[in-house]
């Protein structure tokens, strides 16, 4: 499956957790339950990924984590805040330039409709 499908799938997930759930619980909640809908969709999705950084020809871990991997291609970045800042958007960008990823969702579940709460992020790679 492409990066694109893989996202309609990850949003159709959220909008389905949100429905159900609604805004105001913490982020765990929200990625708890985002994993069992994706893995209903027979995906992989990896839980807080290890995502390293190269330097200087050195592989090093400073303690990025990817809330979630879907099938090894998107990133899904998860927030409950009043309101998404530049800063969430510059995360995500940069998870995907250190992973070499093509997408990346960053999903807000502390809004009223989760339609407001979706920035698709691109990498240009």
């Amino acid at each position: 499956m492409d990066e694109e499908n893989i996202g309609k799938c990850i949003l159709d997930c959220a909008f389905k957790v949100h429905t159900a759930l609604g805004p105001g619980l913490l982020e765990s909640a929200y990625e708890t339950c985002m994993v069992h809908e994706i893995e209903k969709h027979a995906l992989k999705v990896v839980r807080q990924q290890v995502l390293p950084i190269y330097y200087d020809n050195i592989k090093l871990d400073a303690g990025y984590r990817l809330d979630l991997l879907v099938n090894d291609k998107v990133v899904v970045e998860l927030k409950s805040v009043d309101k998404l800042n530049d800063i969430h958007l510059a995360q995500v960008l940069s998870y995907l330039k250190l992973g070499s990823f093509k997408l990346g969702c960053l999903l807000n579940f502390n809004v009223r409709r989760m339609r407001e709460g979706i920035k698709r992020v691109v990498n240009g790679i």
